[in-house]
């Protein structure tokens, strides 16, 4: 053999040499777990993050995420007036780090695609189904929240599903619009209930105001009834001293009557010393 054929060997020797490096070793991402597959065999302990070693050309370590993913999903439901609801939402999940092998092993492809999103499917068309559309526009946050709880009884430990946030909830246009006016009608019904008991509330009052009123009349006739000369007593207090006022009092008869007599006119002004 020549010097060219034993540098070809060198260098073939070399390649596999590199080659055989590079499939002995393998890098886990943060975020993720890896899988470890020799010959077909899964191996049941998953690899963490980081750098390892493993059988070069025989073995090789798949990357599963386990940090959270969210997904989109859109959906379609019966209400239980039998009308078309379609929602669409988003999924957030993740694998939990004890589910990566198995995941990998039973579920082919995308967990979400092979396990979250017909439970979700299944689970929004079991809540939907009890509540009417207007009810299911109305109450999202509860249809959220039931859906969610639903979903995570199907699924089970297997996968986390964090959160399901719904996105929008459409209904027929025809059907949109009934719901519309019907809550217009409602709400003017409301306006008109409440006007209606303003206005009772008002009368009440005035009702109560008039009868404290006559209550009071009621009360200061019997008093002046009681005390003849209240009423005499009263004007003396208010009067002016300035308004020009005569007031007869009682009867004459019996010759009792009592007159007040106030002077006409300005106050009385100092007279003039007398002369001499």
């Amino acid at each position: 053999m020549g010097t060219s054929g034993r540098l070809i060997g060198i260098g073939v020797v070399i390649v596999v040499l590199v080659l055989a490096a590079a499939q002995a070793t393998y890098v886990v991402q943060p975020g993720f777990r890896g899988v470890e597959v020799t010959l077909g065999k899964v191996s049941e302990q998953f690899k963490p993050e980081g750098f390892g070693t493993k059988a070069p050309f025989v073995t090789s370590v798949v990357p599963v995420p386990v940090r959270q993913i969210t997904r989109q999903l859109d959906a379609e439901s019966y209400s239980s007036d039998l009308q078309q609801v379609d929602v669409s939402m988003r999924i957030l999940y993740r694998i939990p780090e004890g589910s990566v092998v198995r995941i990998f092993k039973e579920y082919a492809g995308d967990p979400f695609e092979a396990l979250i999103a017909p439970r979700v499917h299944e689970a929004l068309k079991e809540v939907t189904a009890l509540q009417s559309a207007e009810q299911i526009v109305k109450k999202r946050e509860e249809i959220k929240v039931k859906t969610l709880a639903t979903t995570r009884e199907k699924i089970g430990s297997l996968l986390n599903v964090e959160d399901i946030v719904l996105e929008n909830i459409t209904l027929s246009k025809e059907l949109e619009a009934a719901i519309e006016s019907k809550m217009v009608q409602e709400q003017e019904a409301a306006k008109a209930r409440f006007t209606q008991q303003k206005a009772q509330i008002e009368a009440d009052t005035a009702i109560i105001r008039a009868k404290g009123e006559a209550e009071a009349i009621r009360v200061r006739a019997e008093a002046i009834r009681d005390n003849p000369g209240l009423i005499q007593l009263q004007i003396v207090e208010k009067w002016d001293g300035k308004a020009p006022l005569v007031i007869g009092g009682g009867s004459a008869e019996g010759g009792n009557s009592a007159n007040i007599l106030l002077p006409l006119g300005l106050p009385a002004t100092p007279s003039a010393p007398a002369r001499r």
